[in-house]
């Protein structure tokens, strides 16, 4: 592979996909931080990232199967963080126990 054939859209899925691997990276090096398993608000965002930057890489190439793969993730990954930044628990009144 030439390095200067490679097309812009082809930069965007290999920047995809790496941004989608550093968030294991990430959750790892936070989880022997704290000897525990461990995952990080940085994960769910990086994953939101990641997972949009390939779903429209693979939108691009007409990769269907991969597009709803991604599309179906970025609602986990999205449903995460609101869950972490607006918790139900403040709505009611009740304990919020952080890790």
């Amino acid at each position: 592979m030439d390095i200067a054939q490679i097309s812009p859209w082809e930069l965007i899925g290999y920047g995809g996909q790496a941004v989608f691997t550093t968030r294991f990276v990430w959750q790892w090096f936070q989880s022997e931080k704290k000897g525990r398993s461990f995952i990080p608000v940085g994960f769910w965002w990086l994953s939101l990232l990641g997972g949009a930057t390939l779903a429209a890489y693979a939108i691009h190439i007409r990769a269907w199967p991969i597009v709803i793969g991604q599309l179906s993730g970025l609602l986990v990954y999205a449903r995460n963080l609101w869950m972490i930044h607006f918790p139900r628990a403040a709505l009611t009144g009740a304990k919020i126990i952080s890790n």
